[in-house]
């Protein structure tokens, strides 16, 4: 079994690269051979789920190179090759026969690929290796459109944020290896880290965590990540990128719980993002931009799981959160294809005309809004009764974020089912839904309702018998009654009355939909710094040290003309005499070179006398 890990992990890797070096020409089966492989996949991952193998190779000395499948990774390996697998068969229809294919399929495969080896990964190396690649790709299909200057200055936004935040796992590392506590980096050997090392351990993997799940400060980079394609945005809010930091941090939960001060701060951060994020999706009038900011709100609760020690709910809120949010975006990518707006307003009619997408879309909204009898509604009253196990103050902070879900939830909901109103004149002519497209859809709203079922016993005690997490809180009837009257209620409210009694005040609305000015916040405190001290450096060189360095070029030009002339005669002069001596000297040895045998014996007898004489003398 252990081949089938390699498999699982080459494979999209390989095809991925191959599809994409190869470019053009093989355009036209690129779709075929993206969606087999992601099948593929998607069934050598049920298969590693079942059998849990392990595998090491030689990395560095001492550095080994690790991959195993255990109850999270399983879980996640399922999960990630689900949605990959619906979100390229959606592909197949979105992305037309006139644009890059190949190069678009090759990188979603490279994608889901980095993604499976970052779960897979039990050693630091692997996991950097797996998640630099993870971001090198997002930034590539991102700006997958790169004629277009904003979406390339999207995706360098979204890649210079994480990757600053990524820094946080070279730290850790760092302090994991001068600790000498965990010398082989393995990610089970972190949390036995002491004293200060620890300290670095867990703050480089919490930042690394934030960064990628775009958590408070780092959130902004994700209403920027909308100018990429609806399919990379599906993947990339659900299953991968953004679920990263998450699963990181519920794989680590022993570093946060042993550090002391690591696992209260991710679960008030957590629990805050889901607050202000969610503020911020119900201030938002463009689709893409509320159910992203809905995905920082909603990994805050899987970040608040992992703070608190809650594995098993973090892991259900993981799991039926990559259902409900790739199927609405895949709704979202098809009603911009086929009406050409992603402005709310835009949309009123939406759902109505397309029926097969507008009832999918309704699941998923009531699903992320907790709604009874959709997946997200229990998973997260498994997750809220770890939280109230811990704290009190966080467990309401949780249940103010659940309402706050069910009314960006229900607002979107609300724009696309109003009737239609008139067409202006001037109006794009509506494209019909491709059949294709229509498969993952409904694949995806079952899903959604499915997956409920793993959050009740007996499922729910067999997941986290497969978790091997320890004996956690389970939800009473009251806690599963107050969260679903609550949606329910907030639900009933936002469509009786529409969005906007709902809506902060003027001002609030005004920062929330700018996502709080985090972006700019970034540039004043961090990019303009740093372009006022390169454009200082630049100043600097120019005028000191190419200065210098002209000077030191002159002065040498100088000394050369000065040797030139004054040293290099002196120097011909000793040249030319030690010239003429050996001349002198080769004149006085040609002499005795007569060529008559007579005078050699003679210069002979004359030689061997005055050496007789000499040893004579000598004695």
């Amino acid at each position: 079994m252990s081949a089938l890990l390699w498999v699982l992990i080459a494979l999209p890797l390989t095809v991925g690269t191959l599809l994409a070096v190869a470019g053009r020409p093989v355009d036209r089966c690129a779709p075929a051979v993206a969606v087999g492989t992601a099948t593929a996949g998607l069934g050598l991952a049920v298969a590693v789920a079942f059998e849990h193998p392990r595998v090491e190779a030689p990395l560095l000395e001492g550095l080994p190179a690790g991959l195993a499948v255990d109850g999270l990774s399983g879980l996640m390996a399922v999960t990630v090759t689900a949605v990959t697998t619906a979100v390229l068969v959606f592909s197949v229809a979105d992305i037309g026969p006139g644009e890059a294919r190949a190069r678009f399929f090759g990188l979603m495969l490279l994608f889901g690929g980095a993604m499976l080896a970052t779960v897979t990964a039990t050693t630091l190396p692997v996991l950097l290796m797996a998640w630099e690649v993870m971001g090198a790709t997002s930034w590539a299909l991102i700006g997958y459109g790169w004629r277009d200057s904003a979406r390339g200055d999207a995706a360098a936004t979204a890649f210079l944020t994480t990757r600053a935040a990524d820094l946080g796992l070279y730290l850790a590392a760092g302090a994991a290896l001068a600790s000498g506590q965990a010398g082989s980096l393995a990610l089970d050997d972190l949390a036995a880290t002491t004293g200060a090392w620890s300290d670095l351990v867990t703050a480089g993997v919490i930042t690394a965590a934030f960064g990628k799940s775009a958590q408070l400060p780092f959130s902004f980079w994700l209403s920027g990540a909308m100018q990429g394609p609806s399919p990379v945005s599906a993947l990339l809010h659900s299953a991968t990128m953004v679920a990263a930091g998450a699963y990181l941090l519920l794989r680590l939960e022993p570093l946060l719980m042993r550090s002391g001060w690591g696992g209260h701060a991710v679960a008030w951060t957590g629990a805050v993002t889901a607050v202000v994020l969610g503020l911020v999706a119900v201030a938002q009038s463009d689709l893409k931009q509320l159910l992203a900011a809905s995905t920082c709100a909603q990994i805050g609760f899987m970040v608040l799981a992992a703070g608190v020690g809650a594995v098993t709910g973090g892991t259900l809120q993981l799991i039926a959160h990559a259902a409900a949010k790739s199927l609405a975006f895949l709704v979202a990518g098809l009603w911009l294809t086929v009406l050409g707006t992603k402005d709310l307003p835009a949309l009123c009619g939406a759902a109505r005309r397309y029926r097969t997408a507008g009832v999918t879309f309704g699941v998923a909204a009531l699903a992320l809004a907790g709604v009874p009898p959709l997946a997200l509604w229990p998973a997260k009253d498994v997750l809220l009764a770890g939280v109230l196990e811990s704290s009190t103050a966080l467990y309401a902070v949780g249940l103010a974020g659940a309402a706050i879900s069910a009314v960006y939830s229900v607002k979107a909901l609300w724009f696309v089912w109003q009737p239609r109103p008139a067409p202006a004149a001037d109006a794009r002519e509506p494209q019909p839904q491709p059949y294709a497209s229509r498969l993952p859809l409904v694949i995806l709203a079952v899903a959604c309702a499915a997956l409920t079922v793993t959050s009740f016993p007996p499922a729910r005690d067999a997941v986290g018998r497969v978790l091997g997490a320890e004996a956690q809180p389970v939800p009473h009837v009251w806690e599963f009654a107050l969260t679903a009257a609550l949606a329910v209620a907030v639900s009933t409210g936002v469509w009786i009355r529409g969005p906007r009694p709902f809506a902060p005040p003027g001002r609030i609305t005004a920062a929330m939909s700018q996502w709080l000015g985090l972006e700019s916040a970034a540039r004043t405190l961090l990019v303009a710094p740093v372009l006022r001290l390169a454009d200082a450096l630049a100043v600097f060189d120019d005028r000191v040290l190419n200065r210098a360095v002209d000077a030191s070029a002159r002065g040498s030009v100088r000394l050369a003309k000065w040797t030139n002339a004054h040293v290099e005669r002196f120097v011909d002069g000793a040249a030319e005499g030690v010239a003429e001596g050996a001349r002198a000297l080769g004149h006085w040895a040609r002499r005795p070179q007569t060529g008559q045998l007579h005078q050699y014996l003679a210069q002979a007898v004359a030689a061997f006398t005055v050496l007789a004489v000499v040893l004579v003398l000598v004695r």
